[in-house]
This record gives structure tokens, C-alpha cells and sequence, in this order.
């Protein structure tokens, strides 16, 4: 089975690759417009989160056409990354724009080996994020990851991300790895995926007015290794097209002293949070980001006289 599914998932992404990134991107938006129609808890999911944090804002069918453009957007940017994880910067530049890398290039001059930590979530086509480096002369791009459960599709998956040049690293098995790639000082931009449900041992920070947990491994890494710590955002500009957008600067300090992780988690959230309201339709609303607070259970009476 595990077989199948790799021929099959393989001669897709072939298909894919050999028509124009537009018309991939077509075929994207409406698969995610069927998806919609056809995938009812998904559906479901994108419109509870969408009326909990619009639903003063907006009516039920401007919530529902926004889930719905959100679908098309999933659509379109799987299928497009898929695309442009085998094009090359130049094939790419039409379809980019870059916005905010200012301090970062300012900062490289200065000292090149300065690393550098920025939070990012699945925004657009977030496979781009690596293409940062594309715009950084020198700059190293790494990531983690969490394998898939099928070993021949985690092989394919690693395959067309690693046409991006950017390091993966598998955050259950590899942290020893990318510990001391950081550790070494070689001018890394490390990119955590900082907006998904981050288990019982997150920290439960505000995001739209309700606690969710959150990893607080960006902020961890940058008090850990004394590097910058930025948001990151790809944004669609119009079809096969975005803007990679280095987001704002989380300050890590304050008055000489580290700030703790957790207050500046919720710093990381709120930039999340301006970064939706711009265009909601861009971020990924089928998760379910918001789960329920485990309740604290009461410790175990000592039998101490």
C-alpha cells in the first residue's frame, strides 16, 4: 500500500510540474472550491473558527464565502508549491515580492555569522518561506519538520522540499543536530511553524481573544542562541503570486534583561493575529487552533503523618 501511494503521489507532482505555475494554480483553486462542497468537517472546522473570531464583524455569508475563498486558497497553494519547489529563483522572481529584510541585510554586513530566529505559520504558500535566502546573500535557511507516518511519502515530501536548499530538521529524532547547527554560528535563518496546537505543554497564550496553546520553541531558541527573533509572513498578491514579508521584530530583552518565553509568545501571537485581520482568507483556518484547556488535576494526598 505504502508503494502505491508513493507512485501515485509521485506522478502527481510530475503532472503538476510540468504545466505553468498559473495554470497549476488554477487547477489548485478548484480543487480547493470542490473540497469545500465535498469535505464537510473540514468545512465545518474553517466556520466555527471563522465566526468565533468574525463573527461580530461579519454575517454568516460573509463567513461563508470567506471560508470558502479560504478552501480555494488551500487548493492553490498546495498545488503551487508543489510547482515552485522545482522552479528556480529566476523561473520565481515574476511571481515574488519581498518587503521587510532591511535590518537583516543591515545586521549581515556587520557580522555575517549572526543567526537569526523568525516565527512563522501557515500563511499563503508557505513553502517560500525558504526562499528567503534568495534575497540574503550568504543567508542559510532551516526549518523542522515532523515526518509523515508512511516512509515512502516522507521520502517524497523531503525530496521536493529539499530542491529549496533549505536544512530540515525532524523535530522528534534531530534536535541534537539542530542544536549544534546552531551552536556553530553560521548565519542560519531557523523558521518555527508557531501557529498550530502545541499539546498539553504549550503555553496557553491569547489569540483572538481566546487562550490557545502555543510553542514557545521560537522564543526558547532565541534567548538560547542571543539571536533576533522576527515574525514571517507570505501573503497572495493575486493569482501564483505573493509577497514574503519579514514581519515584525519580537523584542527579547528589555532593559538589559531576557524577557521570559512566554511573554514573548505572546508577542509572536499578536503579530499572527494583525497579519490575519489583513487578509483572513490567507491563513489556515482548518485547524483546530483553538482546543480545550486540560483540566488541572489535583495532586495526590501525601500519606506523610
Amino acid at each position: 500500500m505504502d508503494g502505491l501511494l508513493y507512485i501515485v503521489a509521485l506522478g502527481f507532482i510530475k503532472f503538476l510540474q510540468l504545466w505553468p505555475l498559473r495554470w497549476v494554480a488554477r487547477v489548485g483553486r478548484s480543487g480547493g472550491a470542490l473540497a469545500f462542497t465535498l469535505d464537510k468537517r473540514h468545512r465545518r472546522v474553517a466556520m466555527q473558527n471563522l465566526t468565533a473570531c468574525f463573527g461580530s464583524e461579519k454575517s454568516p455569508a460573509e463567513i461563508r464565502e470567506l471560508a470558502k475563498e479560504n478552501f480555494r486558497r488551500l487548493g492553490e497553494n498546495y498545488c503551487s508549491a508543489i510547482k515552485t519547489a522545482a522552479m528556480s529563483h529566476e523561473q520565481l522572481k515574476p511571481h515574488i515580492q519581498i518587503a521587510g529584510i532591511e535590518e537583516i541585510l543591515r545586521a549581515r554586513k556587520i557580522n555575517p555569522r549572526q543567526s537569526v530566529v523568525i516565527a512563522v505559520g501557515h500563511f499563503g504558500n508557505f513553502e517560500l518561506y525558504a526562499r528567503f535566502k534568495d534575497y540574503v546573500p550568504g543567508l542559510k535557511v532551516a526549518t523542522t519538520y515532523r515526518g509523515l507516518k508512511q516512509p515512502s511519502l516522507n521520502r517524497l515530501m523531503q525530496d521536493l522540499r529539499n530542491k529549496s536548499g533549505c536544512l530540515f530538521f525532524e523535530r522528534r529524532t534531530e534536535g541534537g543536530a539542530l542544536r549544534m547547527a546552531m551552536s556553530e554560528g553560521n548565519g542560519l535563518m531557523l523558521g518555527f511553524l508557531a501557529d498550530q496546537h502545541a499539546g498539553n505543554g504549550g503555553h496557553w497564550a491569547p489569540f483572538f481573544g481566546r487562550e490557545c496553546s502555543t510553542t514557545t520553541a521560537p522564543a526558547v531558541f532565541a534567548l538560547r542562541y542571543a539571536c533576533p527573533l522576527y515574525t514571517g509572513f507570505v501573503f497572495r498578491t493575486g493569482l501564483a503570486s505573493w509577497r514574503l514579508e519579514l514581519g515584525d521584530k519580537i523584542e527579547t530583552h528589555e532593559n538589559g534583561a531576557p524577557r521570559s518565553s512566554e511573554v514573548i509568545t505572546d508577542d509572536v501571537n499578536r503579530s499572527f493575529e494583525r497579519a490575519i485581520r489583513r487578509d483572513p482568507a490567507n491563513w489556515f483556518w482548518v485547524h483546530k487552533r483553538w482546543k480545550p484547556k486540560p483540566i488541572a488535576q489535583p495532586k495526590p494526598a501525601s500519606n506523610a503523618a
